[in-house]
């Protein structure tokens, strides 16, 4: 193996290997890949592991850690309500019984959570959670105060997690502001998303100054949800980044001032931008006079694709590989676009639905797919969500409710998973 032996049809076929002499082999490291790891770890200044099956594989493995760190006895784990269906999969193989924490606002993909939220739950909760898990940056971009956080889950000896798959250029920064230096105890970062790796990337990365558990039943985590064929493709890119991280820093802390130049620009022009982190500009497309698919659309017949749209927001994201002309070319066509008069309508107001299964009772029961305007006081299954953001906005084992539905039309969400 692989069939193709080298030479198929793509032309990269020779570098796309398994496990052969001198390749050594991910879930049990010691040769080149080890030696990798290890690169990787010391320019991250924790301990980092390679996966290739993206942030997804390392939520779970994140997310198993935990609860067996806990003995299994607690299975409760709070989470950000703007969690990825992948947190949703893992609560549902681990059969985690899942807080879901709302914090203030009425953006289910941005969560406005502070320590004193934070306090404030875990002081009054009955039976604390193993862990906190958290998304920043989340997919608009913003950051949460995951220093405080942190403080606060350490006073009550809650693990703080952090999907953090949209940052993992936060380590290069002037002053890093990756999560696990800013106190998280677990995260998972998609190297493909920020760094130059292929995609599937990523890294599930551990604070050194956790018990050593976590660190010696990493690999076997791992090795539990990944399959056993990893792309060494995948592998050979991470590898490869280890060198252009050593360099990154300085890159990206002259690619950033470019990038406020455009924000500042954009701003200046009566733009409202809602992000606060470095490599992301978020639109308030409303407040411009249009919807997020209008300006979508404008921009990719002028060939530029956003990351990210829906009615309120687009949302762009950039690294130091984008070329000054690609930031020339979004900022004129921005610009050119003449403001209208803002679009009042608002965001249905959402209220948090009864639970009525586990999550992974609900996973593992017969469901269908039925209309939304059918689902009225059903129970959602799977949930039906693409990428991106795959961010549910009911939870598996939720009742459906009028306030789920208004939601789900004002999304354009036309079918939901119900059960049996």
């Amino acid at each position: 193996m692989p069939g193709h032996k080298g030479c198929g049809l793509l032309g990269f076929e020779a570098f796309d290997i398994t496990e052969i002499a001198g390749a050594d082999s991910l879930y049990e490291a010691e040769g080149i890949i080890k030696e990798s790891e290890q690169n990787a770890s010391t320019l991250f200044g924790c301990d980092t592991f390679y996966s290739t099956e993206g942030s997804s594989h390392c939520i779970r493995a994140m997310l198993y850690l935990a609860l067996t760190f806990s003995g299994g006895k607690n299975k409760k784990i709070a989470a950000g309500r703007n969690a990825h269906k992948s947190f949703l999969t893992a609560a549902a193989l681990l059969d985690l019984s899942v807080d879901w924490l709302c914090g203030r606002g009425n953006n289910y993909l941005s969560l406005n959570l502070n320590a004193t939220d934070i306090e404030s739950y875990l002081s009054s909760c009955k039976e604390r959670p193993i862990a906190l898990y958290l998304t920043s940056p989340d997919y608009l971009g913003n950051r949460l105060n995951i220093k405080e956080i942190a403080a606060v889950c350490h006073k009550y000896g809650v693990l703080l997690l952090v999907d953090n798959a949209h940052g993992a250029y936060l380590k290069f920064l002037s002053n890093s502001e990756h999560p696990i230096d800013l106190g998280a105890d677990m995260c998972s970062d998609s190297a493909h998303k920020t760094l130059p790796v292929l995609t599937g990337g990523a890294y599930l990365q551990i604070n050194k100054e956790l018990d050593p558990f976590f660190k010696e039943n990493a690999k076997a985590a791992l090795s539990l949800f990944g399959s056993t064929s990893p792309s060494y493709l995948i592998l050979q890119s991470l590898d490869a980044a280890n060198i252009y991280l050593c360099e990154f820093k300085s890159e990206l802390n002259n690619f950033i001032p470019k990038l406020k130049k455009v924000k500042k620009s954009l701003v200046n022009s009566g733009f409202v931008l809602v992000e606060n982190e470095p490599l992301k500009i978020t639109v308030s497309a409303k407040a411009y006079g249009y919807l997020g698919f209008e300006l979508y659309d404008y921009l990719a017949r002028k060939n530029l694709i956003a990351e990210f749209c829906d009615k309120d927001f687009i949302t762009f994201m950039f690294t130091p590989k984008n070329s000054d002309l690609d930031l020339k070319l979004l900022e004129t066509a921005l610009l050119e676009l003449p403001k209208r008069s803002a679009i009042e309508s608002a965001t249905p107001i959402f209220h948090l639905p009864p639970k009525r299964l586990s999550v992974r009772q609900a996973v593992f029961a017969k469901n269908e797919t039925v209309d939304v305007k059918s689902a009225l006081g059903k129970i959602c299954g799977v949930p039906i969500v693409g990428c991106p953001p795959a961010i549910p906005i009911v939870m598996c084992g939720e009742e459906i409710t009028e306030s789920v539905i208004e939601r789900f039309e004002y999304y354009g969400i036309k079918k939901c998973s119900v059960i049996l």
